[in-house]
């Protein structure tokens, strides 16, 4: 299988995949955490409490997914490995697929999401460290995004019988979900602090469209971008004055592109 087919197979199937998760009317499913004496808890709004639920609740449909077009899946084996699921088709090939879920904080942006570390098996492609299999053995490094829109007003101190489950409000709503090789929504920074993670882009439209910074300049140059990337501290450690470039201009200024 390629890997265009595969990502057009998965792309059709989350389609369906916003059953698994939301009501009717888009609110989640989920309302809370229930105890032996049957007291509910509502879910705060921790991003990864809510992160981790989501991959729980749409597991199933991945595994009718892998069912329906003979795929083998591989679950990382721990909790820092990459990638959270990996495919197997008839043929030996490897997909990596990356479950990643953002809020929305307007009508146009979400939060962000990181992609995957840029030291470590990215670098070293033949290494097993904190991956299921070696980065160069996967034909495509897929996310399989969710993005939703956080309720406001939810009381965590409240708890709630049974009998009062339609009162809970739900603290996430309206789904939406999109599957894009990781290159493609990538950006030019790191996503979060001091982590040495890939960035991605913030726009709804450039994530369900693939309109990262690379994505016109293709996937050759955005594993040669991060491959060589370094943060200040790191351009510390290896005794240069300062890194070799900080963005995408920078970047092709030192390659000598045009």
């Amino acid at each position: 299988m390629t890997k265009e087919k595969f990502i057009e197979l998965l792309r059709d199937a989350v389609c369906n995949f916003g059953e698994a998760i939301s009501t009717e009317d888009g609110n989640w499913v989920v309302k809370g955490f229930v105890d032996i004496y049957k007291n509910i808890y509502t879910i705060s709004a921790d991003t990864k409490v809510i992160s981790k639920i989501i991959e729980l609740y749409i597991f199933p449909k991945i595994i009718e997914f892998a069912v329906a077009n003979n795929l083998k899946i591989e679950l990382t084996k721990e909790q820092n490995f990459y990638p959270d699921i990996t495919f197997r088709d008839a043929e030996g090939n490897l997909f990596a697929v990356d479950l990643k879920s953002s809020y929305r904080k307007n009508a146009t942006n979400i939060n962000g999401l990181t992609l995957g570390a840029f030291t470590g098996y990215f670098r070293e492609r033949n290494s097993l460290k904190n991956i299921t299999h070696p980065y160069d053995a996967y034909k495509a490094h897929v996310v399989l995004g969710v993005i939703y829109d956080m309720a406001s007003g939810i009381d965590e101190c409240k708890t709630y019988t049974l009998d009062q489950l339609n009162e809970i409000v739900s603290v996430i709503r309206n789904f939406q979900f999109f599957v894009r090789e990781k290159w493609e929504i990538a950006i030019d920074r790191p996503g979060s602090g001091n982590t040495k993670n890939i960035g991605s882009v913030h726009k709804i439209d450039d994530l369900l469209n693939g309109k990262g910074i690379f994505s016109e300049l293709g996937e050759d140059v955005f594993n040669d971008y991060w491959m060589y990337y370094l943060t200040a501290d790191m351009a510390r450690k290896a005794e240069l004055p300062k890194p070799y470039y900080t963005n995408i201009a920078e970047y092709k200024k030192f390659k000598h592109i045009e």
